[in-house]
Protein backbone atom coordinates (compact mmCIF):
# COMPACT_ATOMS: atom_id res chain seq x y z
CA UNK A 1 0.00 0.00 0.00
CA UNK A 2 1.33 3.77 -0.35
CA UNK A 3 2.23 5.81 2.14
CA UNK A 4 0.86 8.90 2.56
CA UNK A 5 3.55 11.49 2.53
CA UNK A 6 2.10 14.35 4.31
CA UNK A 7 3.93 17.90 4.26
CA UNK A 8 3.30 21.08 6.97
CA UNK A 9 4.98 24.44 5.63
CA UNK A 10 5.98 26.52 8.91
CA UNK A 11 6.47 26.14 11.94
CA UNK A 12 5.13 29.03 13.86
CA UNK A 13 2.43 28.78 16.33
CA UNK A 14 -0.41 26.91 14.05
CA UNK A 15 2.32 24.73 12.10
CA UNK A 16 4.05 23.99 15.18
CA UNK A 17 1.06 23.09 17.66
CA UNK A 18 -0.29 21.06 14.43
CA UNK A 19 2.92 19.36 13.05
CA UNK A 20 4.22 18.17 16.44
CA UNK A 21 0.74 16.08 16.98
CA UNK A 22 1.32 14.65 13.12
CA UNK A 23 4.77 13.84 14.08
CA UNK A 24 4.40 12.38 17.42
CA UNK A 25 1.36 10.40 16.17
CA UNK A 26 2.61 9.24 12.74
CA UNK A 27 6.32 8.72 13.81
CA UNK A 28 6.92 4.69 13.32
CA UNK A 29 3.60 4.44 11.30
CA UNK A 30 4.03 2.34 8.01
CA UNK A 31 1.52 3.94 6.02
CA UNK A 32 2.30 7.80 6.97
CA UNK A 33 5.22 10.19 6.93
CA UNK A 34 5.67 13.67 8.49
CA UNK A 35 7.52 16.41 6.88
CA UNK A 36 8.34 19.61 7.74
CA UNK A 37 9.34 23.27 6.14
CA UNK A 38 11.37 25.47 8.04
CA UNK A 39 13.57 28.21 7.50
CA UNK A 40 16.96 29.47 8.35
CA UNK A 41 16.94 29.68 12.62
CA UNK A 42 14.29 27.66 12.77
CA UNK A 43 15.66 24.82 10.29
CA UNK A 44 18.70 24.88 12.69
CA UNK A 45 17.20 24.09 15.47
CA UNK A 46 14.61 21.83 14.65
CA UNK A 47 17.86 19.43 12.59
CA UNK A 48 19.49 19.27 16.08
CA UNK A 49 17.15 19.14 18.79
CA UNK A 50 13.56 18.47 17.26
CA UNK A 51 10.65 20.47 17.19
CA UNK A 52 9.62 21.47 21.28
CA UNK A 53 6.13 21.80 21.97
CA UNK A 54 5.18 22.90 25.29
CA UNK A 55 1.68 22.04 25.86
CA UNK A 56 -0.90 20.53 28.63
CA UNK A 57 -1.64 17.77 26.16
CA UNK A 58 1.70 16.23 25.72
CA UNK A 59 4.22 15.04 28.38
CA UNK A 60 7.32 13.92 25.68
CA UNK A 61 7.46 17.45 24.76
CA UNK A 62 10.38 16.63 21.64
CA UNK A 63 9.90 15.09 17.76
CA UNK A 64 11.56 14.92 15.16
CA UNK A 65 9.46 14.59 11.81
CA UNK A 66 10.26 12.24 9.24
CA UNK A 67 11.63 14.59 6.58
CA UNK A 68 13.23 18.07 7.60
CA UNK A 69 13.27 20.47 4.04
CA UNK A 70 14.43 24.22 4.16
CA UNK A 71 12.00 24.70 1.37
CA UNK A 72 9.16 22.46 -1.28
CA UNK A 73 11.51 21.69 -3.51
CA UNK A 74 13.58 19.70 -0.99
CA UNK A 75 10.15 17.30 -0.23
CA UNK A 76 9.33 13.76 -0.88
CA UNK A 77 6.25 13.23 -3.22
CA UNK A 78 3.54 15.07 -0.78
CA UNK A 79 0.16 14.09 -0.87
CA UNK A 80 -1.08 16.60 1.38
CA UNK A 81 0.37 19.95 2.13
CA UNK A 82 -1.00 21.91 5.30
CA UNK A 83 0.12 25.58 4.95
CA UNK A 84 0.97 27.58 7.91
CA UNK A 85 2.49 30.20 7.29
CA UNK A 86 1.94 33.74 7.67
CA UNK A 87 -0.26 35.78 5.43
CA UNK A 88 2.33 37.84 3.76
CA UNK A 89 4.00 34.49 2.62
CA UNK A 90 1.19 32.61 1.07
CA UNK A 91 1.87 33.59 -2.57
CA UNK A 92 5.47 32.95 -2.00
CA UNK A 93 4.48 29.42 -1.41
CA UNK A 94 2.09 28.99 -3.77
CA UNK A 95 4.64 29.68 -6.23
CA UNK A 96 7.08 27.06 -5.07
CA UNK A 97 3.86 24.59 -4.72
CA UNK A 98 2.65 25.26 -7.79
CA UNK A 99 4.65 22.64 -10.31
CA UNK A 100 3.97 20.02 -7.54
CA UNK A 101 0.66 19.74 -7.29
CA UNK A 102 -1.36 16.95 -8.84
CA UNK A 103 -5.34 16.60 -9.53
CA UNK A 104 -5.24 14.90 -6.36
CA UNK A 105 -3.04 16.54 -4.47
CA UNK A 106 -4.63 17.81 -1.42
CA UNK A 107 -3.80 21.25 0.65
CA UNK A 108 -5.15 22.30 3.64
CA UNK A 109 -4.29 26.41 3.99
CA UNK A 110 -4.60 26.65 8.13
CA UNK A 111 -4.42 30.55 8.03
CA UNK A 112 -6.19 33.61 9.13
CA UNK A 113 -7.92 35.75 6.82
CA UNK A 114 -11.04 35.76 4.82
CA UNK A 115 -9.49 35.28 1.24
CA UNK A 116 -6.65 32.57 1.81
CA UNK A 117 -8.65 30.07 -0.86
CA UNK A 118 -9.13 32.90 -3.43
CA UNK A 119 -5.72 33.49 -2.95
CA UNK A 120 -4.53 30.22 -3.76
CA UNK A 121 -6.53 29.31 -6.41
CA UNK A 122 -4.86 32.62 -8.47
CA UNK A 123 -2.15 30.27 -8.29
CA UNK A 124 -2.58 26.89 -8.14
CA UNK A 125 -5.49 25.87 -10.27
CA UNK A 126 -5.13 22.26 -9.85
CA UNK A 127 -5.50 19.99 -6.59
CA UNK A 128 -8.03 20.11 -4.16
CA UNK A 129 -7.81 23.13 -1.61
CA UNK A 130 -10.07 23.14 1.64
CA UNK A 131 -11.42 26.19 2.85
CA UNK A 132 -10.32 26.13 6.18
CA UNK A 133 -9.95 28.34 9.83
CA UNK A 134 -8.20 27.01 13.09
CA UNK A 135 -8.52 27.95 16.66
CA UNK A 136 -5.40 27.63 18.92
CA UNK A 137 -3.64 29.41 21.99
CA UNK A 138 -0.17 29.07 20.51
CA UNK A 139 3.00 30.74 19.69
CA UNK A 140 6.30 30.61 18.92
CA UNK A 141 8.36 31.27 22.20
CA UNK A 142 11.85 31.01 20.59
CA UNK A 143 12.56 29.69 16.99
CA UNK A 144 11.81 25.83 17.28
CA UNK A 145 10.21 26.32 20.27
CA UNK A 146 6.17 26.39 20.37
CA UNK A 147 4.11 26.92 23.60
CA UNK A 148 0.62 26.12 23.40
CA UNK A 149 -1.58 27.46 26.54
CA UNK A 150 -5.61 27.05 26.84
CA UNK A 151 -8.11 24.69 25.45
CA UNK A 152 -6.98 22.44 22.84
CA UNK A 153 -7.03 23.17 19.12
CA UNK A 154 -9.57 23.00 16.73
CA UNK A 155 -9.65 23.13 12.98
CA UNK A 156 -13.04 24.01 10.75
CA UNK A 157 -12.90 22.70 7.34
CA UNK A 158 -14.93 22.29 4.63
CA UNK A 159 -15.34 21.45 1.01
CA UNK A 160 -13.30 22.95 -1.95
CA UNK A 161 -16.00 24.93 -4.62
CA UNK A 162 -14.31 23.27 -7.09
CA UNK A 163 -14.67 19.69 -6.05
CA UNK A 164 -18.19 19.56 -4.21
CA UNK A 165 -18.28 15.70 -4.51
CA UNK A 166 -14.98 15.16 -2.59
CA UNK A 167 -14.81 13.47 0.74
CA UNK A 168 -12.02 14.69 2.93
CA UNK A 169 -12.47 11.85 5.13
CA UNK A 170 -9.43 10.37 4.98
CA UNK A 171 -7.91 13.78 5.51
CA UNK A 172 -10.60 13.82 8.80
CA UNK A 173 -9.21 10.67 9.59
CA UNK A 174 -5.64 11.23 9.65
CA UNK A 175 -5.98 14.61 11.71
CA UNK A 176 -8.44 13.16 14.34
CA UNK A 177 -6.19 9.94 14.78
CA UNK A 178 -3.28 12.96 15.74
CA UNK A 179 -5.61 13.88 18.45
CA UNK A 180 -6.38 17.42 16.39
CA UNK A 181 -10.26 18.31 16.98
CA UNK A 182 -11.63 18.80 13.32
CA UNK A 183 -14.92 19.88 12.81
CA UNK A 184 -16.18 19.20 9.17
CA UNK A 185 -18.55 21.39 7.66
CA UNK A 186 -20.43 21.45 4.26
CA UNK A 187 -19.42 25.26 3.82
CA UNK A 188 -16.50 26.08 5.69
CA UNK A 189 -16.95 29.65 4.78
CA UNK A 190 -19.17 31.19 7.41
CA UNK A 191 -16.21 29.70 10.45
CA UNK A 192 -13.95 31.81 8.31
CA UNK A 193 -15.82 34.92 8.00
CA UNK A 194 -17.00 34.97 11.45
CA UNK A 195 -13.31 34.54 12.70
CA UNK A 196 -12.34 37.10 10.05
CA UNK A 197 -14.99 39.64 11.72
CA UNK A 198 -13.51 38.88 15.43
CA UNK A 199 -9.52 39.35 14.28
CA UNK A 200 -9.51 42.07 12.05
CA UNK A 201 -11.77 44.38 13.51
CA UNK A 202 -10.10 44.46 17.19
CA UNK A 203 -6.82 43.62 15.99
CA UNK A 204 -7.15 47.05 13.73
CA UNK A 205 -8.73 48.85 16.36
CA UNK A 206 -5.92 47.76 19.35
CA UNK A 207 -2.93 47.87 16.53
CA UNK A 208 -4.22 51.87 16.13
CA UNK A 209 -4.32 52.49 19.61
CA UNK A 210 -2.53 50.47 21.67
CA UNK A 211 -5.66 48.88 23.17
CA UNK A 212 -6.27 45.78 24.89
CA UNK A 213 -9.22 43.75 24.06
CA UNK A 214 -10.83 44.71 27.20
CA UNK A 215 -10.05 48.51 26.67
CA UNK A 216 -11.95 48.43 22.95
CA UNK A 217 -15.20 46.96 25.01
CA UNK A 218 -14.62 49.32 27.66
CA UNK A 219 -14.34 52.85 25.97
CA UNK A 220 -17.33 53.92 23.84
CA UNK A 221 -15.17 55.58 20.98
CA UNK A 222 -13.11 52.29 20.75
CA UNK A 223 -15.63 50.03 20.49
CA UNK A 224 -17.75 52.13 18.22
CA UNK A 225 -14.94 51.99 15.93
CA UNK A 226 -14.78 48.39 15.66
CA UNK A 227 -18.51 48.13 15.69
CA UNK A 228 -17.96 50.57 12.50
CA UNK A 229 -15.53 48.04 11.17
CA UNK A 230 -17.82 44.96 11.78
CA UNK A 231 -20.42 46.67 9.89
CA UNK A 232 -18.75 46.33 6.39
CA UNK A 233 -16.86 43.15 7.20
CA UNK A 234 -20.79 42.27 7.19
CA UNK A 235 -21.63 43.87 4.39
CA UNK A 236 -19.14 42.62 2.14
CA UNK A 237 -20.24 39.26 3.38
CA UNK A 238 -23.90 39.49 2.37
CA UNK A 239 -22.89 40.84 -0.94
CA UNK A 240 -20.84 37.55 -1.15
CA UNK A 241 -23.43 35.27 -0.04
CA UNK A 242 -22.09 34.12 2.91
CA UNK A 243 -24.39 33.04 5.27
CA UNK A 244 -23.83 35.41 8.50
CA UNK A 245 -25.89 34.98 11.50
CA UNK A 246 -28.10 38.23 11.95
CA UNK A 247 -26.68 38.95 14.84
CA UNK A 248 -22.52 38.52 14.23
CA UNK A 249 -22.03 41.65 15.46
CA UNK A 250 -23.26 40.81 19.12
CA UNK A 251 -21.98 37.77 18.70
CA UNK A 252 -18.58 39.07 18.10
CA UNK A 253 -18.88 41.30 21.06
CA UNK A 254 -19.68 39.17 23.44
CA UNK A 255 -17.04 36.63 22.03
CA UNK A 256 -14.53 39.59 22.79
CA UNK A 257 -15.84 39.42 26.43
CA UNK A 258 -14.38 36.42 27.25
CA UNK A 259 -10.98 37.30 26.44
CA UNK A 260 -8.83 38.40 29.96
CA UNK A 261 -9.37 42.33 29.62
CA UNK A 262 -5.22 43.11 29.01
CA UNK A 263 -4.92 40.52 26.30
CA UNK A 264 -3.24 42.19 22.98
CA UNK A 265 -3.98 41.17 19.35
CA UNK A 266 -0.72 40.24 17.12
CA UNK A 267 -1.27 43.14 14.95
CA UNK A 268 -0.92 45.28 17.96
CA UNK A 269 1.67 43.80 18.84
CA UNK A 270 3.51 43.85 15.56
CA UNK A 271 2.68 47.78 15.11
CA UNK A 272 4.75 48.43 18.37
CA UNK A 273 7.48 46.90 17.49
CA UNK A 274 7.60 48.63 14.33
CA UNK A 275 7.79 45.04 12.34
CA UNK A 276 7.21 45.92 8.53
CA UNK A 277 5.47 42.22 8.02
CA UNK A 278 2.77 42.13 9.97
CA UNK A 279 -1.29 41.30 9.11
CA UNK A 280 -2.36 45.28 8.39
CA UNK A 281 -2.87 44.29 5.07
CA UNK A 282 -4.47 40.87 5.87
CA UNK A 283 -7.09 42.97 7.96
CA UNK A 284 -7.40 46.32 6.68
CA UNK A 285 -6.35 45.61 2.96
CA UNK A 286 -8.57 42.52 2.20
CA UNK A 287 -11.53 44.66 3.26
CA UNK A 288 -10.62 47.43 1.01
CA UNK A 289 -10.28 45.16 -1.38
CA UNK A 290 -13.39 43.62 -1.51
CA UNK A 291 -15.16 47.10 -1.03
CA UNK A 292 -13.82 48.45 -4.42
CA UNK A 293 -15.43 45.11 -5.97
CA UNK A 294 -18.42 45.05 -4.91
CA UNK A 295 -18.57 48.85 -5.05
CA UNK A 296 -19.26 48.99 -0.96
CA UNK A 297 -17.65 51.97 0.94
CA UNK A 298 -15.22 51.05 3.37
CA UNK A 299 -14.49 54.25 4.89
CA UNK A 300 -14.08 52.99 8.87
CA UNK A 301 -11.48 50.53 7.59
CA UNK A 302 -9.93 52.74 5.18
CA UNK A 303 -9.41 55.67 7.52
CA UNK A 304 -7.58 53.62 10.26
CA UNK A 305 -5.44 52.17 7.60
CA UNK A 306 -4.30 55.13 6.63
CA UNK A 307 -3.65 56.04 10.55
CA UNK A 308 -1.75 52.54 10.83
CA UNK A 309 0.50 53.11 8.14
CA UNK A 310 1.63 56.48 9.44
CA UNK A 311 2.86 54.61 12.51
CA UNK A 312 4.80 51.88 10.26
CA UNK A 313 4.91 51.11 6.69
CA UNK A 314 4.04 47.63 5.41
CA UNK A 315 6.80 45.36 3.55
CA UNK A 316 3.80 43.86 1.09
CA UNK A 317 1.08 46.93 -0.36
CA UNK A 318 -1.00 43.59 -1.60
CA UNK A 319 -3.63 46.29 -1.19
CA UNK A 320 -2.96 48.72 -3.64
CA UNK A 321 -1.77 46.14 -6.26
CA UNK A 322 -4.87 44.29 -6.10
CA UNK A 323 -7.13 47.06 -6.02
CA UNK A 324 -5.85 47.98 -9.45
CA UNK A 325 -6.39 44.08 -10.95
CA UNK A 326 -10.02 44.52 -9.04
Amino acid sequence: MKKTQIAVIGLGGVGGYIGFKLAQTYADDLLVSVAFVARSETYQVVSTNGLTLLSPEHAESVVRPAHLAENVYSLPQTDIFLICVKEYDLENVCNQLVAYIQPDTLILPLMNGADIYERIRKIIPQGIVLPACVYVASNIKQKGIVEHKGKPGKVILGKDPQYPSFSPDELFQLLQKASINVDYQEDAFPAIWTKFIFIASFGLVSACYNSPIGQILDELPLRKRATSIMEEIQAIALQKNIPLPADIIEQTLRKAATFPPHTPTSLQLDVQTKKTANELELFAGTIMRYGKLYGIPVPATESIYHQIREEIPVSIGRATEDSSNS
